[in-house]
């Protein structure tokens, strides 16, 4: 005797709206090209003191292309970002789109420019990620160089807050090469030699594109920030989604992981991957609290 539960028929629910014509064009128009949500996290991490209150603002695989993410819709990203007022922001990498529904590639000279009137008072910092390593990346780095947007390519930077000093370090991309076997790649990420680069016991805040590498990440690091999962980029709760870009699968799919008192937030992103579709993901641009008391969100 099978049991239905109201998860079960929730599920089923959903399932079934994504495969009609409504949930088609949900999936493939609303949610991936209109919707951009703010998603707000307050936290305390080890290692950052409580009476130092940050904000951060990240954006994340925006996969610029048309039709899907044109730069009109990159300009929006920047206007809602600068609308937080975030003390830092920082673009987790996967700027450009690759998959084979791209109509025309975004020029990188005219997002960098949108990204360039992004503003904060800490500056924006960036890493690459897989997309950007394997097809265009002399063109994105020489365009992110001329707008002055610092890449973090595993490297450590001491910055000031308030008269405070924490390290922001940038990891390169776990899956930068491709060996030449089916879904084997060799990454250019160093994290020994970029926390060698650490050299106070300030607070340490980890950009890397995937998050996989929190598998090893140690404690010294206040928190991680990732992206590049898109959440799943189609996720139906209590559905298994098998196609979550992670060795660890769920376990790194999206929001605030806490595992042995260390912390990461991975970001659902912007843009897409493989198909022009999202559901159960809407876009986002992250604004992270760091310090102070918690408050409702």
């Amino acid at each position: 005797m099978s049991l239905v539960t109201r998860r079960t028929v929730l599920t089923a629910g959903a399932a079934g709206f994504l495969v009609s014509a409504g949930g088609g064009a949900y999936a493939g128009l609303i949610e991936p090209t209109i919707l951009l949500d703010v998603t707000r996290y307050q936290l305390t991490p080890p290692g950052w003191p409580a009476d130092h209150e940050m904000t951060i603002a990240v954006i994340s695989d925006v996969h610029a292309n048309e039709p899907y993410v044109p730069i009109g819709r990159v300009k929006r990203i920047v206007e809602t970002t600068n609308a937080l007022k975030p003390d830092l922001i920082v673009h987790l990498g996967d700027h450009e789109a690759t998959h084979r529904f791209v109509r025309r590639r975004v020029d990188p000279k005219e997002w960098a420019a949108a990204y360039a009137d992004l503003d904060a008072p800490l500056g924006l910092f960036t890493v690459l990620g897989n997309h950007d390593w394997w097809h265009n990346r002399r063109s994105i780095r020489a365009a992110l160089d001329r707008a002055k947007i610092r890449v973090l390519e595993n490297e450590a930077e001491l910055l000031s807050h308030n008269g405070r000093r924490f390290w922001l370090a940038g990891l390169g991309d776990q899956l930068a090469h491709w060996t030449g076997q089916q879904g084997v790649f060799r990454g250019a990420d160093d994290l020994d030699g970029t926390l060698a680069q650490v050299t106070t016991d300030d607070p340490l805040l980890l950009l890397a594109h995937e998050p996989d590498i929190f598998a090893r990440t140690p404690a010294r690091v206040s928190l991680q920030l990732s992206g590049h999962t898109h959440g799943g980029q189609i996720y139906i709760p209590g559905l298994t989604d098998r196609f979550i870009p992670s060795g660890y699968g769920e376990r790194f799919r999206y929001g605030h992981i806490v595992e042995n008192g260390r912390h990461m937030i991975v970001s659902g992103g912007i843009g897409m991957s493989i198909v022009p579709i999202r559901f159960g993901v809407p876009p986002e641009v992250l604004l992270i609290k760091l310090g102070g008391s918690p408050v409702a969100v």
